[in-house]
């Protein structure tokens, strides 16, 4: 109908057509966004806080989206500022395919008989292997009582110049000048978490919830340092020899640590074809992989990860 209403017509089609409003910002506009954005005042303040204070002298441009598409399009969404400019840090992946070659330390809190009161566990995990290379308890944090820790433990392990990468978070002990002049005079290279990224350390961070969420873990507090130290003996034992650490194919860490873990795994392996052969139809994926982890990496991205434990 209504293509023959314009046939009968005589002035023709008589559509208005579309009315099209053109919202786009002028390039004065444009102009005065950027003028305003590196202005003294505002040269370290967002979009966010530039248009209402610029609406506060009654003067609006156009809207905080506006104005970060406009800095997008010239390239002046970056840092304006004076002071300097963030520094971005590399994730720190040192890669462990023995024991000895990478350990991770870290401190933790375990409560004393005193409400604010807390014993503190120094302790050190080796990578690859999982395994507690050595602890101590003490009343207080140093540096010295870290280094004390570490020397202690270099010589327990045996492990030569050069050897070994010591990985920690960003802490006072951790950063001390005699724990400093320690790892120099023991030939260990130090490695630490980047600030404020609360993940770089996370074989210690994983084992402190291993501790604390033990079933074993006691409800109460420790009424002093002699109990405190007693039953952190009594869980290190444990860990090292009797929990299967699911990180390393189910094995102890004293077992991986020892190279051991290689004829247990085979074990395994021989036992699962044994029952493919057995009852084949119950199989229709394939078996489960118990070939030994050969490296591990302080920091794997999600990929890393999932194949490491396919």
């Amino acid at each position: 109908m209504t293509y023959h209403r314009w046939k009968s017509n005589a002035e023709g089609d008589l559509r208005a057509g579309p009315k099209k409003i053109v919202h786009r910002l002028s390039n004065d506009e444009e102009q005065k966004i950027l003028k305003y954005t590196y202005a003294d005042e505002f040269q370290d303040k967002s979009p966010a806080f530039i248009v209402p204070a610029l609406a506060d002298r009654d003067i609006y441009i156009a809207s905080e989206s506006s104005f970060y598409r406009v800095l997008k399009r010239n390239e002046a969404h970056i840092h304006r500022r004076k002071s300097k400019k963030p520094i971005k840090r590399n994730l720190l992946r040192p890669i462990a395919s023995a024991p000895n070659q990478v350990w991770s330390w870290d401190i933790t809190y375990l409560r004393g008989p005193i409400k604010g009161q807390f014993y503190y566990l120094y302790l050190i995990v080796d990578i690859y292997s999982r395994k507690i290379i050595h602890y101590k308890i003490h009343d207080h944090e140093a540096a010295h009582l870290a280094a004390r820790l570490i020397s202690e433990a270099t010589d327990i392990e045996k492990v030569p110049r050069d050897q070994l990468i010591l990985h920690s978070d960003n802490g006072g002990p951790m950063k001390g000048a005699t724990m400093v002049s320690t790892l120099q005079h023991l030939g260990i290279m130090p490695s630490f978490s980047r600030p404020s990224v609360s993940d770089d350390n996370p074989f210690s961070e994983s084992l402190f919830k291993t501790i604390k969420y033990s079933p074993f873990y006691p409800i109460n507090p420790f009424r002093d340092i002699f109990e405190c130290s007693k039953w952190v003996e009594y869980f290190v034992t444990w860990y090292n020899c009797s929990h299967l650490h699911s990180g390393i194919k189910f094995v102890t860490p004293n077992a991986r640590h020892l190279g051991r873990d290689i004829k247990i795994l085979e074990k395994r392996q021989k036992v699962y074809l044994q029952a493919k052969e057995k009852n084949p139809m119950r199989w229709k994926n394939q078996l489960r992989n118990w070939s030994p982890i050969k490296q591990v990496l302080l920091n794997p991205t999600r990929e890393e990860r999932f194949k490491s434990i396919a």
